[in-house]
């Protein structure tokens, strides 16, 4: 038996994750199964001269479980990170991991070229590349009152 040290804060810490937890969900569940719960990956965006860049953490989700779809000027990435249990003689203690569903939608800004979009997954990271296309300048046009 190890001695631990009593912090009066750590349970409230413990609360408060739980509860934030529960409130990216949007549904209270008293459920700590992680195969049930939803998360939001973390997001990126920046953007270069020639494309806007979103780069999603994805940790351990495979490319196959991640879909990327354009519908309105709005571009969506949703999939699923599994939750797979190691082998019977392995005993967990803690997951603080999401797992399950996840989706994220952006607004597109109106000089995105939606025909060229791509997509790559690399070390956790999908990179979604959003290349700029040119805005058409306002045409004058003289108008002749009679």
């Amino acid at each position: 038996m190890s001695i631990v040290t009593w912090t009066p804060f750590r349970e409230l810490e413990d609360v408060l994750n739980r509860y934030s937890r529960v409130g990216s969900r949007g549904v209270f569940s008293g459920s700590n199964d992680a195969e049930s719960s939803e998360w939001r990956p973390a997001a990126n965006i920046s953007e270069t001269d020639k494309e806007y860049i979103i780069r999603a953490e994805l940790p351990e989700v495979s490319k196959e479980d991640v879909d990327v779809s354009v519908h309105d000027g709005v571009i969506t990435i949703k999939g699923e990170r599994r939750f797979e249990k190691a082998d019977d003689s392995e005993k967990t203690h803690r997951i603080e991991s999401f797992y399950g569903s996840f989706a994220r939608s952006f607004s597109l800004p109106a000089d995105v070229d939606e025909e060229n979009i791509r997509a790559q997954s690399k070390d956790g990271v999908l990179r979604v590349h959003l290349p700029k296309a040119a805005i058409q300048k306002a045409k004058a046009i003289e108008v002749q009152v009679a």
